[in-house]
């Protein structure tokens, strides 16, 4: 039994364009010719394709597949294999639930699974989410864990709108008192999550990298009196025994 290419492509459920590859990458060897000059494929090499569409179907790589040897048993292949769907799996799962959490509330798109339900409480200010998307791919672990327990706990507070409304060419006293009232408001959420005291102390990147990103972060997103509003308040919390306007 002779078949051709297009023959022995159509057999095995491939194109002919796998076939001339998996001869061109030693996946496949090359047929005898007939007398016109055709190639003439046998069921070695239909054997030869449907193995290799088998494990190609079960995830294996080509150049996997090309180490493996016909007459061996692939263990040692198949639980690597095995590793590596679990840990797909498990990405997948993580991404279903974050479609879901996108599905089921008004969670913008580009704020991942951990901020859930601080999104779904509240419509965060387009600056504020955007920075809150920066935190999430700069910090570690366990800064994530502290800035989002934060997030989903913060008390709504007035003083804080005040921050978010603060126009841009707000005067000095303004900007100044509105810095003396986050004061105690900011040292009580430090009070109640001890972690933000240090968010980049597992940063991926170290900690310059993650207040360089911050930093420029803060000064695209807000308006110049946000910033100094934010400036001096970090001068003031760096002051012992500070905890309000004076």
């Amino acid at each position: 039994m002779a078949w051709s290419t297009r023959e022995i492509a159509e057999l095995a459920g491939t194109s002919l364009r796998t076939v001339r590859h998996y001869h061109e990458v030693g996946l496949l060897n090359e047929p005898e010719r007939r007398s016109n000059g055709y190639k003439q494929y046998g069921v070695a090499h239909l054997v030869r394709l449907l193995r290799i569409k088998r494990l190609t179907g079960l995830g294996f790589s080509l150049t996997q597949i090309a180490a493996m040897r016909d007459d061996e048993h692939p263990r040692d292949a198949l639980r690597a294999l095995d590793a590596e769907l679990a840990a797909t799996i498990e990405r997948l799962q993580l991404a279903r639930a974050e479609v879901g959490a996108l599905l089921r509330t008004a969670l913008p798109h580009d704020l991942s699974l951990p901020f859930a339900p601080a999104g779904a409480s509240a419509v965060l200010p387009d600056p504020d989410r955007s920075f809150v998307t920066v935190m999430s791919s700069v910090l570690g672990p366990s800064g994530l864990r502290a800035y989002t327990d934060m997030l989903h706990q913060a008390p709504d507070a007035s003083v804080a709108v005040e921050l978010d409304r603060l126009p841009a060419d707000a005067d000095e006293q303004t900007r100044r008192d509105l810095a003396d009232r986050l004061v105690p408001f900011v040292r009580a959420l430090h009070a109640k999550h001890p972690g933000l005291g240090d968010l980049s102390s597992d940063a991926p990147r170290g900690r310059n990298h993650a207040a360089e990103t911050i930093g420029k972060a803060i000064d695209d997103l807000y308006n110049p009196a946000q910033v100094d509003v934010m400036r001096r308040l970090r001068v003031l919390l760096s002051q012992p025994g500070k905890t309000g306007p004076a």
